[in-house]
């Protein structure tokens, strides 16, 4: 696809594609993410990647294929917010599918009624434990931190083999901070490390004084994080400018290239484990395509929000695709409850090749994913850009 063919489909990405003759109707999509609130860092994100899934699907659907029409719906930053999303996907907009939440919290919230209508959801950065569990209709393409956010403390340990000191942040009222927490200490304890600090703090937070002073007092020489981009950013900020000069090892939430303007010059060095990076495109045409038409579209580099959102949006538009092939029907000729369930099924049915690689979402609605990289934050003279650099394990 060309770079001007891929603007021009940009454009028109939450509008209905008009119809070609005989062209089937577009199935529609529910993007259900932050547009505002703190979770909006990371909600812009999936937002550009899906509207990169959307362009390159329809466009190799050609004239005559199905194609997909997203419909984007603001979920802010808490539960209320992903619920009245989900309502009006199910209801008015009679979506096929959602893709979202953006945060596990408002997941734990919002999934359940997507379940109870038989609408799959695919989980684009629910990463707490138990997000799969919620009902046989929620799945997700966002690796689970369990398997994920030891690595990154590994490398940690790479870097700097003295480290012994480990001082532990995390903001308790979010559901995804407190469950990755939890494998960030179970994984400090399996290593030998003593964990010398853990303070609590809130995703609205802004002065972090008491938390800074508990690392400083504790002499720690590794600091794990765990918060949204916003709050996580601005302690990374403030740690550093009280002194702290040791290591520090973010969660998903500092996983975000918005976060760079937020922690500034601050942001260089932090280690953050991943489950998708722009770097891995030797062997996978896949994310060749993506990296190549997101660059074209938004002159950065995709970072993994954008990534698993794409992800997201392509497993549910492949899964579609196997429906009409078994079928032998176009999606529009099913009753939309079939369709739903239909759908469901194939999600489970076998492997896709993604910017992830190749993932399988199990029977339970687990992501199955090989690979998973570590990168270092490397900030660029400016101060408020940078890029995340493939650490080798």
């Amino acid at each position: 696809m060309s770079v001007l063919t891929l603007g021009l489909t940009l454009a028109l990405a939450a509008a209905v594609p008009a119809k070609a003759e005989n062209a089937a109707t577009p199935v529609p999509i529910g993007l259900a993410v932050a547009q505002t609130s703190n979770a909006a860092l990371f909600g812009l994100e999936q937002m550009d990647g899906a509207k990169i899934a959307q362009a390159r699907h329809n466009a190799a659907m050609g004239a005559n294929g199905t194609k997909i029409t997203l419909i984007f719906r603001d979920t802010a930053g808490d539960e209320a917010g992903a619920v009245n999303a989900f309502r009006t996907l199910l209801e008015t907009d009679k979506v096929v599918a959602i893709v979202g939440p953006t945060l596990s919290q408002q997941a734990f919230a919002a999934d359940p009624l997507a379940d109870q209508a038989k609408t799959p959801v695919v989980a684009p950065s629910n990463t707490a434990a138990g997000i799969p569990d919620i009902g046989p209709f929620v799945s997700r393409v966002s690796a689970p931190m369990s398997q994920v956010a030891p690595h990154s403390v590994r490398q940690a340990l790479r870097l700097n083999p003295a480290i012994s000191r480990v001082a532990v942040l995390f903001a308790h009222n979010d559901a995804y901070c407190a469950s990755e927490t939890a494998t960030f200490q179970e994984a400090v304890k399996n290593m030998g490390l003593t964990t010398v600090a853990v303070k609590k703090f809130q995703t609205t937070d802004t002065d972090f004084t008491a938390q800074i002073a508990a690392v400083l007092e504790a002499r720690a020489d590794l600091a794990i994080i765990s918060g949204l981009a916003a709050d996580a950013g601005a302690l990374v900020r403030q740690l550093r400018q009280k002194g702290y000069a040791g290591l520090i090892v973010g969660g998903n939430g500092l996983n975000s290239t918005n976060i760079f303007p937020v922690c500034g010059a601050q942001c260089d060095g932090i280690l953050v484990a991943q489950a998708y990076s722009p770097d891995a495109v030797a062997a996978n045409p896949a994310n060749q395509g993506f990296v190549r038409d997101f660059q074209a579209a938004y002159h950065k580099t995709p970072g993994q929000f954008s990534a698993q959102a794409y992800t997201a949006v392509q497993v549910i538009a492949e899964a579609v695709a196997r429906v009409e092939k078994e079928s032998g029907k176009k999606a529009g000729e099913f009753e939309l409850s079939a369709l739903r369930q239909a759908v469901n099924a194939a999600l489970r049915s076998g492997p896709f090749l993604t910017p992830l690689g190749e993932i399988r979402i199990l029977p339970s609605g687990e992501v199955e994913q090989k690979d998973v990289f570590v990168s270092r934050i490397a900030m660029n003279p400016d101060g408020r850009t940078g890029s995340f650099v493939l650490v080798a394990e």
